[in-house]
């Protein structure tokens, strides 16, 4: 097996590694399933991402029989999940960071007992 370059991968080194017809990529490719870099010499390069993307779109087509447009669609979902998750992470870290703050400016307030209520009793004549 050819070693990446650069951290990238040619559309011949993918097609080895996965065993997979370098036509098969050009398709994923014009369906939009992928998007690998383009040099100036207009030749594909691929992320390890792109690989991790390509397996599961074969296991979706061949494994359960999904169509290139459900690949699609539970792909862009996947997507979203991913950037939802990030969101709420964001969210609790700024939640976590908000009652610290509450917790520590709370630690330095003067503690006060509470006031007694007195009665008194005016007697007039």
């Amino acid at each position: 097996m050819r070693r990446k370059n650069n951290g990238y991968y040619t559309i011949g080194m993918v097609a080895e590694i996965l065993n997979i017809h370098p036509h098969t990529l050009r398709e994923y490719e014009r369906e939009g399933l992928i998007k690998p870099i383009r040099t100036t010499g207009n030749i594909r390069l691929y992320t390890d991402k792109d690989i991790e993307d390509i397996k599961f779109i074969r296991e979706m087509t061949q494994e359960l029989g999904v169509n290139l447009a459900g690949v699609d669609i539970i792909m862009r979902m996947r997507k979203q999940i991913e950037q939802l998750h990030e969101i709420i992470e964001n969210l609790e870290q700024a939640l976590r960071k908000k009652i610290e703050e509450e917790q520590a400016r709370k630690s330095s307030l003067v503690k006060k007992e509470p006031a007694h209520i007195v009665e008194i009793k005016i007697e007039r004549e």
